[in-house]
């Protein structure tokens, strides 16, 4: 390595606890208002904040048995995500988000791997992973693209309070 050359910073994914719950927490109230301010109005972020992001919803998507991740650069946390096993063989990708400033140099697509390693552990077998991403996301769609991930199908999904998340489902098959 070059002598002026910077080593990359230390980078881990761990399944998280209860005892993250505010981590997770800290996390998102930064990342998904970030991610949404140019989609969404600030009430919606608000409103799906309080409904996503309260503890008790973590805790007990988390008892439910929703698998929940913290990722960390150089111990510092970063981003999360969150997988949901729907069937036999059948994962959604709930949540996956990076802080603002950890966003690129392969940070994504890395967090992006931890929830294919989970899937493939949890289903050795044929399966598929699919997600949900807003349809005027453009940026997270080329992104879940070049993970491999294509369109199925698209929705109007009413979440409450006269709100609408308006996405396209899209997925990936594993093990085929």
């Amino acid at each position: 390595m070059n002598e002026g050359a910077k080593r990359p910073a230390a980078w881990s994914v761990r399944r998280a606890s209860e005892a993250d719950v505010e981590t997770i927490r800290g996390l998102a109230a930064e990342a998904f208002p970030a991610t949404y301010a140019a989609i969404l109005t600030p009430e919606q972020i608000d409103y799906m904040m309080e409904r996503m992001y309260s503890a008790r919803t973590i805790r007990r998507e988390m008892e439910a048995g929703q698998a929940w991740f913290v990722a960390e650069e150089a111990g510092e946390p970063c981003g999360y995500l969150a997988v949901e096993c729907e069937g036999a063989a059948l994962f959604h990708l709930q949540k996956i988000y990076l802080l603002p400033r950890f966003q690129g140099g392969g940070r994504g697509a890395r967090l992006f791997g931890a929830a294919l390693d989970y899937v493939r552990s949890t289903c050795p077998g044929p399966c598929r992973m699919e997600l949900n991403v807003n349809r005027h996301n453009a940026r997270a769609q080329r992104f879940y693209e070049r993970m491999g991930m294509r369109r199925l199908r698209e929705g109007d999904f009413a979440i409450g309070g006269g709100y609408y998340m308006n996405d396209y489902i899209m997925g990936l098959e594993l093990g085929r």
